[in-house]
């Protein structure tokens, strides 16, 4: 069974626009771009060595010029979506945090957070907190003000 060459590049094309679906930033887009190109000069009758040639030199100048546009596209999230919209707010510390025991939830509003403290000391249940900075699925708060019948540190 014959296959041609261009149906070779062709198909490389179109994974690699399949697999762009899956990946963040334009990382493949330029490849398949490049295998497109290929696949074009295979029709045209170019040799493997040129198609080669070809498909290296159009995958590597879109990605290289092509990474501040996709930087631009894909730029940071703005503050206040997603988790960050937390940074900054107050909670009720529902599970005592313990840096030791890798223990402790917060409640901000309707959400329940896992939560740890940023000077890795105890936090009791009953505490107010405020969210620093979202680590992961973390939570990093500190006390506002101590559960009712206790002291703030100082």
């Amino acid at each position: 069974m014959h296959v041609e060459l261009w149906w070779l590049w062709m198909g490389l094309a179109a994974l690699f626009l399949v697999g762009e679906i899956f990946t963040v930033g334009f990382f493949l887009f330029w490849f398949a771009v490049g295998a497109a190109v290929a696949g074009v000069l295979a029709m045209l009758g170019v040799g493997e060595p040129g198609q080669l040639i070809a498909f290296i030199l159009v995958s590597a100048t879109l990605f290289a010029f092509g990474r501040r546009f996709a930087e631009r596209v894909t730029a940071k999230q703005p503050p206040g979506i997603g988790a960050d919209r937390f940074i900054g707010a107050t909670g009720v510390v529902t599970e005592a945090i313990d840096p030791s025991a890798n223990t402790g939830d917060i409640r901000i509003g309707p959400e329940q957070w896992r939560a740890t403290s940023d000077d890795g000391k105890a936090i009791p249940a009953g505490a107010s907190v405020q969210v620093l900075r979202i680590d992961g699925v973390h939570a990093v708060v500190k006390v506002t003000q101590p559960p009712d019948g206790a002291e703030k540190e100082s």
